[in-house]
């Protein structure tokens, strides 16, 4: 793999440069080290976040607003956070603001009204960043924009609307839509156009994908590639953020780090090959703050000494995750919701619930809002009574227009009828029927349990506000009361007897101040989180890797601040050798999680339990926690198993059958270990 340094992208950067990628890649970190660079570098630059749960502030130590805020330790450095809210006021402002004084105080009335829904805050969003991309004055005092995005799915969507609100205005010809006169809109025509050819200029533009060294980061950074070209954007290249080597040897988290790392890369040989390449390695700290941003571009950081570890690791108040999922199962319908901060491992610990409830016996419907999509990819096998579902914006879109159509427009004049089929034509009609989706998904909770993984923080939280608003998009276009999923929607989301939603998140300062963020905006719309899950802990993994150990060190003020702060209930879930991916993985991932007494973990063996005549037991090896409780079906297959040696070190290793004792008495069925 023959990749630059961080350094070689700075000095070649165009004047305009996208970061986006999977969540928690570090987007945002390397985003904000390379405008730190160019402007150490003598360039006037403005870092812009489009991210509606945007940690600009946290990362550069500065409170941020709408416009541009100096930062202090980087002479020449701005910055600026998208506020789709405040964005929306603006908007509003905009187009009723002239209307004062000359329409009566009800029409005024009916237009802010019109103009409250998620729609405008969309397209207000997007009127600011097309501003940024598109018209040359607004960015005249800066050598260098560099925006900060949302994850990749979110992203993509942002970078289609120049395109798709182009061929809006260019197509519609009753001069309304969804956001009122298109008046508002079509001042920006030129905007629009203009952002359309910025963002397809490869001498103004750079699209920077940042993946890490794992297979889900790079599956979606391959497929983000992909779409941009498909819109237009023919500059890319490829950061590599978080490269590992281990510094000890015989420590098995750092070898099993490295290997997962070098294993995800040759997998995606072809797709590093394509675009320039650039790498940074994993680092102890965490990168908050001038200082700290700066340090990315040194030769290197001081390490601990070989061999030493973590401090004391103190008692924390975590509950097992047979507290968290015995009493979900119990109720044996109801919904599940996993949100957090992209990359976090919100469709991971989504996954591994819905799998550890089917196998249970529950019948179990696990499903996403995000719209990149990686539950199947991550459970990567099939389950009896799961069933894997998606709410797919296209086929959502299609299937509430079809139904629009045959029911508001069947009794409509031709050219009714095209009046209507243009206003569906609008962006904003996506969004309706994705929350029509997903208000129906949330209603199945009344006859299963519904496992939904949803979009990071931002979108999330959008999502969940913007009910009310959905409400009145849907009577105005198919002027009809809401179904009743919608209607019963936020009731359904506020009974915590039917809906329990889990914070996910890491032991480390941006993901947990964000998810405090999340849990107090669900708390104004009357959401109480069930638990806390602080996934991927190092800490609890007993590494002694230098670097590791320095992490894992860092790592325990924000478990202790999650126990102590924000958190009713926290389970922690310890890093994992093996990827948790597949049927197996997850449901290591579940019986990984009780670290309320020791941290390491014990390998056990099993044999299926023949159920033909002549049918040899297979065996395999599964780590364990010594307090969790045996297997009874195979992880991958559902085939009855039992467990046959407590605490076998590696015995299949070699190709032999597992040794069985003579005259034990550990009460294991006949052919166990006693048999």
């Amino acid at each position: 793999m023959n990749a630059a340094p961080l350094s070689a992208l700075v000095e070649a950067a165009p004047r305009q440069l996208f970061f986006t990628g999977k969540g928690g890649v570090g987007k945002t970190s390397l985003a904000c080290a390379v405008a730190v660079a160019l402007a150490d570098r003598g360039r006037r630059v403005l870092l812009v976040s489009t991210d509606p749960a945007s940690n600009l502030d946290e990362v550069l130590a500065t409170p941020l607003a709408r416009t541009p805020r100096a930062i202090a330790g980087a002479p020449g450095l701005a910055a600026l956070n998208i506020d789709p809210a405040a964005a929306a006021a603006a908007y509003r402002e905009k187009v009723v603001g002239p209307m004062r004084g000359l329409l009566p105080p009800a029409a005024l009335r009916s237009m802010e009204e019109q103009l409250s829904g998620a729609c405008t805050m969309e397209i207000a969003a997007f009127d600011e960043f097309a501003r940024l991309l598109g018209a040359a004055e607004a960015t005249a005092e800066f050598d260098h924009v560099i925006f900060d995005t949302a994850p990749s799915g979110h992203t993509l969507r942002l970078l289609r609307l120049p395109r798709a609100w182009s061929h809006f205005l260019d197509a519609n010809t009753t001069g309304t839509s969804c956001l009122g006169p298109l008046a508002g809109l079509d001042a920006q025509r030129d905007v629009y156009a203009a952002a359309m050819a910025a963002l397809a200029d490869p001498a103004r533009t750079a699209v920077v994908l940042v993946s890490r060294a794992q297979r889900a980061a790079l599956r979606e950074a391959r497929r983000t590639a992909d779409e941009l070209a498909s819109v237009g954007v023919a500059r890319q290249v490829l950061v590599l953020n978080g490269l590992f080597v281990a510094g000890d040897r015989s420590d098995a988290t750092a070898v099993a780090l490295e290997r997962r790392g070098t294993e995800a890369l040759a997998e995606a040989e072809e797709f590093l090959g394509r675009q320039p390449l650039f790498a940074v390695p994993l680092r102890a700290g965490h990168l908050l703050g001038v200082a700290m941003l700066r340090a990315l571009f040194a030769a290197g950081e001081p390490r601990l000494p070989a061999g030493a570890g973590p401090e004391e690791r103190p008692p924390l108040p975590t509950a097992t995750w047979e507290e968290l999922v015995g009493p979900i199962a119990a109720a044996g319908r109801g919904v599940v919701m996993t949100m957090g901060k992209g990359g976090v491992g919100k469709t991971t610990v989504a996954a591994a619930l819905a799998v550890d409830l089917a196998r249970r016996g529950r019948a179990v419907l696990l499903t996403t809002t995000d719209p990149a999509a990686h539950v199947a990819e991550t459970l990567a096998g099939a389950w009896p009574n799961l069933t894997l579902g998606r709410i797919d914006p296209a086929a959502e879109t299609a299937a509430y227009v079809a139904e629009v159509l045959a029911t508001q427009g069947a009794g409509l004049d031709a050219a009714s009828r095209a009046l209507l089929e243009e206003d569906l034509r609008s962006p904003c009609t996506e969004e309706i029927a994705v929350f029509r989706a997903f208000a129906r998904t949330v209603a199945a909770g009344g006859e299963t349990i519904v496992v939904l993984d949803t979009a990071p923080t931002g979108h999330t939280v959008l999502l969940l506000d913007a009910t009310e608003a959905y409400h009145r998009e849907l009577g105005r276009q198919a002027r009809e009361t809401a179904p009743a999923e919608v209607r019963d929607l936020l009731p359904r989301l506020r009974d915590p007897a039917f809906t329990r939603v889990l914070v996910v998140t890491l032991p480390e300062a941006t993901p947990v101040h964000e998810a405090a963020a999340l849990q107090a905006d669900l708390r104004r719309a009357g959401i109480e989180p069930c638990a806390w899950i602080v996934n991927q802990c190092f800490a609890l993994t007993g590494t002694r890797d230098p670097l590791l150990a320095e992490r894992a060190r860092r790592e325990l003020p924000y478990l202790r601040e999650v126990a102590d702060v924000h958190a009713r209930r926290m389970v922690a879930l310890p890093w994992q050798e093996a990827e948790p991916s597949g049927i197996a993985g997850l449901a290591t991932l579940c019986a990984g999680s009780d670290v309320s007494t020791a941290f390491p973990m014990t390998t056990y063996v099993y044999e299926t339990i023949p159920q033909t005549p002549g049918e040899q037991p297979v065996y395999f090896e599964v780590k364990q926690p010594m307090s969790a409780a045996p297997l009874d079906v195979h992880p991958d297959t559902g085939r009855p198993v039992r467990r046959v040696v407590l605490g076998g070190y590696g015995v299949l290793k070699s190709g032999a059958p597992a040794r069985k004792a003579a005259g034990g008495d550990c009460g294991c069925a006949p052919g166990g270990c006693c048999g």
